[in-house]
């Protein structure tokens, strides 16, 4: 069980149907699924999916202006029990920088980064691993999105080695093998194998464009279990580790969150 969505876009993504509080409330349904309540006699505790929203960078048509993620710290933290993590989905471009600016980024917690062809358009593998090698070697981001794409094939062992040296997690996206970049397969099998045998991180995505679709890996998990791929490392295993991956990045603590599992684990009596 995977109770942690890394990459979901809202209303403020035109081309997405579903609002933060959609996409809360849909976690909140799907934890009566997938996470077990766990009450003592003095509290209730409900911990669901965390959720992270990565809207389009602003170079994409259809994105929202830069002020949408700065102001990103007026989110809650923690909503019905669902712990909420600030988040853009970067667009690579051709100079091998990002469209997330310093001020950007200064009010997010999660960076992920990914070739999209109306900021980037498709040209050759040499040219693609250039400027996704430069993406991660830049200290910026911390998950590369659908890396997996056919229309920006990479020199897979160069990307991994590149991605396992800097610590940033390569994703298999659920939408590319129900709705989007069909044809990904191939490279999604080479890519975990690849991490795999490194040593490196890969990370989950929904890509929800509505929250009828949050929390939902069904498709990804039959190439990791054919990879038999370590959970261990799978970044989206548990919300601590995804807060010890952004800490070793730099990002402060998120302490509402980290109150929150803590609360949790006492409940239920584990520990982190």
């Amino acid at each position: 069980m995977y109770n942690v969505d890394l990459h979901m876009h809202t209303v403020a993504s035109t081309h997405a149907y579903s609002t933060v509080h959609d996409y809360i409330a849909a976690a909140v349904r799907k934890n009566l699924k997938l996470i077990t309540t766990t009450t003592t006699t003095t509290i209730t505790i409900t911990i669901t999916i965390t959720i992270t929203i990565t809207d389009h960078g602003p170079a994409m048509v259809d994105a929202p202006h830069a002020f949408h993620f700065s102001n990103m710290r007026i989110l809650l933290r923690v909503v019905d029990g669902v712990g909420i993590l600030r988040g853009i989905e970067a667009n690579i471009k051709a100079d091998g920088e990002t469209d997330c600016s310093d001020k950007m980024r200064a009010a997010l917690d999660v960076i992920i980064a990914g070739f999209h062809k109306q900021v980037f358009a498709p040209a050759d593998i040499v040219t693609h691993t250039d400027a996704l090698i430069a993406v991660i070697a830049s200290g910026k981001v911390h998950i590369i999105s659908h890396p997996g794409n056919p229309e920006y094939p990479i020199d897979i062992p160069a990307v991994v080695e590149a991605a396992k040296a800097c610590n940033v997690a390569l994703e298999v996206n659920n939408a590319s093998f129900v709705h989007s970049r069909k044809g990904s397969e191939g490279n999604c099998r080479k890519i975990i194998a690849a991490v795999r045998d490194s040593g490196g991180m890969l990370s989950l995505g929904t890509d929800a464009h509505s929250a009828f679709a949050v929390g939902d890996f069904s498709a990804c998990l039959p190439l990791l279990q054919e990879a038999d791929f370590p959970a261990e490392r799978i970044l989206n295993a548990s919300p601590w580790r995804v807060l010890e991956f952004l800490e070793r990045h730099g990002g402060e603590r998120i302490e509402e969150i980290d109150a929150l599992l803590k609360l949790d684990n006492v409940a239920s009596g584990q520990t982190e």
